[in-house]
């Protein structure tokens, strides 16, 4: 199990989350992550602050892409946060969760071939590792971005001044340049940033680690329905159809439980981020210096690829539990007992009723989302080059 964990728990550790219940903890651990966790949204919340009052006097200014460019920080911030407190919310559902994982999880080397758990797991953590290190390199890309540009244009190549300047663009009540303030504000921004981003990346890879394992056990039960060998006598199979039965539903309280939990911060993501879309996008078109543009084609890149991953894993739970009915049906059933057969029908009828990956009830989670996804965002996009160019 933690094996599957151990990318989220390490980000889940970077912003002072425990997201179900482990081992024990003193006092002392309790108390530090208490104090990393508040550090982190206190320090966000203030940031997201002035990004605000930023974009209201940027638009009263008539500087439109200023103001649309800290939108799409603010965006990206107001994920990251809703994912940390739903998370820091749902600990003990969370927990229920991963005791039920824990049950369920293969033990012994001939039960875990069985599963092809080496198959899942390894997939598992190349995914985890490829999307944590995308938005990582997004991340420090992004705060270290002003540094760069001092050291190689002013410092080395001498070609113009560059000053000092901040990642991300905010109000603050007073003058920052050419004090130790400037310090002081390049450590909260850099900080605010990997907190959005480790509490994005922690959510998500939490998500694909259970996703993984729902998916790996309903592939075991259609390859075990399937495959059965019907032993000709009705207590023996109507034995193994109960397991399967109460298998099954099992499985689809843990994707409903899943939904619970990941819900509402999911339907908060998809909205967001396609306003986020739009606005870089736009950034985009409006004539901006290369090395501006290499942020935001990182920018544009991660979110893509955020939605991507999730929607991945909503089509694959949705396959996985779709797939119990065909492998009821491909079962060698033919000259089975009538009852048999007649019990077998119930199980091919309620599995044809997939289990979804779903953002709260008004979204099921499947690849055809990334498509509308684009759709909406581009419509968006086209609206506001209208106005611009207006």
């Amino acid at each position: 199990m933690d094996n599957f964990l151990k990318y989220a728990n390490f980000f889940y550790t970077a912003v002072g989350i425990e997201p179900y219940a482990r081992k024990p903890q003193s006092s002392g651990e309790s108390l530090r992550k208490s104090i990393v966790y508040w550090a982190n949204v206190i320090n966000l919340s203030v940031i997201v602050f002035g990004e605000v009052v930023y974009v209201g006097i940027a638009f009263a200014s008539n500087r439109p892409v200023e103001a649309i460019m800290v939108m799409s920080y603010i965006g990206f911030v107001a994920v990251g946060m809703s994912k940390m407190i739903f998370v820091w919310l749902k600990k003990s559902d969370l927990s229920k969760i991963m005791d039920e994982l824990h049950e369920l999880y293969p033990r012994g080397e001939a039960k875990q071939k069985e599963y092809k758990l080496q198959r899942y797991l390894r997939s598992c953590s190349r995914i985890s590792l490829t999307f944590s290190t995308l938005y990582s390199v997004l991340i420090w890309t992004y705060n270290l971005f002003s540094i760069m540009q001092f050291l190689i244009y002013e410092l080395w190549l001498q070609s113009r001044v560059v000053g000092q300047t901040l990642p991300y663009l905010m109000y603050t009540p007073w003058n920052w340049e050419g004090n130790w303030t400037y310090y002081v504000m390049l450590f909260c921004q850099n900080f605010a940033g990997y907190t959005s981003a480790a509490g994005q990346i922690s959510t998500d890879l939490l998500l694909v680690a259970v996703a993984t394992q729902v998916v790996m056990h309903f592939d075991y039960l259609a390859r075990s329905i399937e495959d059965h060998k019907l032993a000709g006598c009705w207590e023996t199979d109507s034995r193994f159809l109960s397991d399967s039965v109460q298998y099954h539903e099992r499985l689809f309280s843990l994707a409903s439980g899943l939904n619970d939990i990941f819900g509402v911060p999911l339907l908060l993501n998809f909205m967001i981020s396609s306003f986020v879309i739009c606005f870089v996008g736009f950034q985009m078109t409006v004539g901006v210096p290369p090395d501006l543009m290499v942020k935001l084609v990182l920018f544009l890149v991660s979110s893509l690829c955020q939605i991507l991953l999730i929607c991945y894993y909503g089509q694959l739970i949705a396959d996985s539990s779709s797939g119990i009915s065909w492998a009821a049906y491909n079962q060698n059933w033919n000259h089975a007992d009538v009852r048999y057969r007649r019990a077998l029908a119930f199980i091919i009828a309620r599995a044809q009723k997939p289990a979804y990956l779903r953002a709260t009830i008004f979204m099921r989670i499947t690849m055809g989302t990334m498509t509308d996804l684009l759709q909406i965002s581009y419509k968006f996009f086209a609206l506001l080059r209208t106005m611009y160019a207006k």
